[in-house]
């Protein structure tokens, strides 16, 4: 059941992946320039309290190096890459098991 529910997670990301992309594609189209969609502009249009509540909390309870150094590069990525690459470990995780070969100890 925790694969398919796995699989399952993994391919809505890979899809919202494949509109993210097709969005910032059909933008640079629009507007003669490339830009993309970054995970923190799109966090912020979904819910900007969340994410103005997890620096300060990050900086105090964790270190302040992560949030600057590792975090917000995070969020300045192209949202249709960091949900590829979530979409596709997920979907790693929850592949089933190959069938062994001969006889099994």
């Amino acid at each position: 059941m925790i694969r398919f529910l796995l699989r399952a997670f993994g391919l809505l990301l890979v899809a919202a992946a494949f509109f993210f992309f097709v969005y910032d594609g059909t933008q640079w189209i629009a507007n003669g320039k490339f830009s993309f969609t970054s995970l923190g502009f799109v966090w912020a249009q979904v819910n900007q309290s969340s994410l103005l509540l997890l620096q300060p909390a990050i900086e105090r309870h964790v270190a302040v190096w992560l949030w600057q150094d590792v975090i917000q590069r995070i969020l300045e990525q192209p949202i249709w890459a960091i949900f590829t690459v979530l979409g596709a470990i997920l979907m790693l995780l929850g592949r089933k098991k190959k069938p062994l070969i001969g006889y099994a100890r």
